[in-house]
């Protein structure tokens, strides 16, 4: 025996047992606590039983133990009578299945404590072992049903979240005609499976200017991907308010910092800006890795100047706008460092070398194409060491020759 306040009495073969779970008696009687023991001996069911004279005993059990758990709850305790008793444990112990024990005349009451959360109610004085055996069995099976149930509730719940995430980080480009020509694709990495800070936005303003921005939120999570939703929200408006280059840099480094939710949270960015004339690209760097330019089937690496991430010493930035000489079939690739930091190797990565020879080799290939290429073959290449651990974001762009 343990202490008097709790013991552990044993039933048959526990081989018998059809599920994996314990039993726990709270029942402050030592006559009803015996009376269990002997209906569970003559049950079909087999498992050590604890028993525990108090509710507080009983928590303190339950914060220990790592299997599925049934209580037989009497109502009627030294530390907590009534409902209240169901409220607790359930609130204390919402994994746990609880079977309520009533007397006579409390059949209202193990209604009640079904509407509270308990699983079952039992009489006390009409129970018989097979009667006691069927109520725990159908008691653990309903409160796997209803985890079951609640996982699957969050998961239609996630799954929506990402979805309005998703329509706000990846937005339809916003074109006038159709003589620009944009491909794009998003891959969630492996560690988090859903949305996070990577985010684009191409928009073309009424004098045919054509304005283009991919940026990356370090970390993972909600916060991350809600702040990535504001910064290219934020950028849209200031393209559409007619905001120079420069100046919308700094105003998304003001955003950073007064929307993120820590101080360590910071966020690289490139943004181009494609004039009418076809023949150059303007190009701002905050910290953001290089471009992919395309002119026919050569691809080449391009590093424009770059500034300071976003965020990282507020107001001491300073970025530069490059200007890139463009040829009438020049295409340039944008990405987040989540399309080359896979891993190919134990201790190796795809690299921006790997991803430029990796490049090379879909030269002769469309937008769309080449775009879906990269991320297939970086995918493929990191999927023996575990995948692709950070999110992808492409963005392709490029005047359409002939119009």
């Amino acid at each position: 025996m343990v202490p008097e306040q709790q013991r552990v009495l044993t039933g048959a073969d526990v081989s018998v047992w059809d599920v994996d779970a314990v039993l726990l008696l709270v029942e402050d009687d030592a006559g009803d606590a015996l009376l269990v023991e002997e209906m569970l001996t003559d049950s079909e069911l087999a498992a050590p039983l604890t028993w525990c004279k108090t509710l507080a005993e009983a928590r303190r059990f339950l914060l220990g133990c790592s299997t599925p758990v049934c209580v037989l709850l009497d109502l009627h305790l030294p530390d907590v009578n009534g409902l209240d008793a169901v409220r607790q444990l359930v609130g204390s112990a919402p994994d746990a299945a609880v079977i309520v024990l009533t007397g006579l005349d409390e059949s209202s009451t193990g209604l009640s404590a079904v509407a509270q959360g308990a699983q079952d109610y039992l009489v006390k004085g009409r129970i018989d072992p097979e009667v006691l055996g069927r109520a725990v069995r159908y008691a653990l099976q309903r409160k796997h049903a209803e985890r079951s149930a609640a996982a699957m509730r969050t998961s239609r719940l996630i799954a929506q979240e990402n979805a309005r995430l998703e329509r706000a980080l990846l937005p339809i480009p916003l074109l006038l005609d159709d003589t620009f020509q944009v491909a794009a694709r998003y891959e969630a990495g492996r560690a988090h499976g859903l949305l996070s800070g990577d985010f684009y936005d191409v928009v073309q303003t009424p004098d045919g200017v054509v304005h283009a921005v991919i940026g990356d939120v370090s970390g993972h999570g909600a916060a991350e991907a809600a702040l990535g939703v504001c910064l290219r929200v934020a950028w849209r408006t200031a393209v559409l308010t007619g905001v120079t280059q420069p100046e919308k840099i700094r105003l998304l480094e003001g955003i950073l910092v007064a929307e993120r939710s820590d101080p360590h949270v910071f966020a690289t960015v490139t943004t181009l800006v494609f004039p009418p004339g076809r023949d150059k690209v303007l190009v701002g760097r905050a910290g953001h890795p290089g471009l992919l330019m395309r002119r026919g089937r050569h691809v080449s690496w391009v590093e424009p100047d770059a500034g300071m991430a976003l965020g990282l010493l507020p107001g001491a930035g300073h970025w530069t706008i490059t200007e890139l000489d463009l040829f009438p079939d020049s295409e340039l690739v944008l990405f987040t460092d989540g399309l080359f930091e896979g891993r190919t190797g134990p201790k190796s990565r795809l690299g921006e070398d790997g991803l430029l020879a990796m490049a090379g080799k879909y030269g002769a290939l469309e937008p769309g194409a080449f775009v879906d290429a990269l991320v297939a073959e970086a995918t493929e290449s990191a999927s023996p060491y575990g995948g692709l651990a950070d999110d992808v974001a492409v963005l392709h762009l490029g005047w359409k020759a002939g119009t």
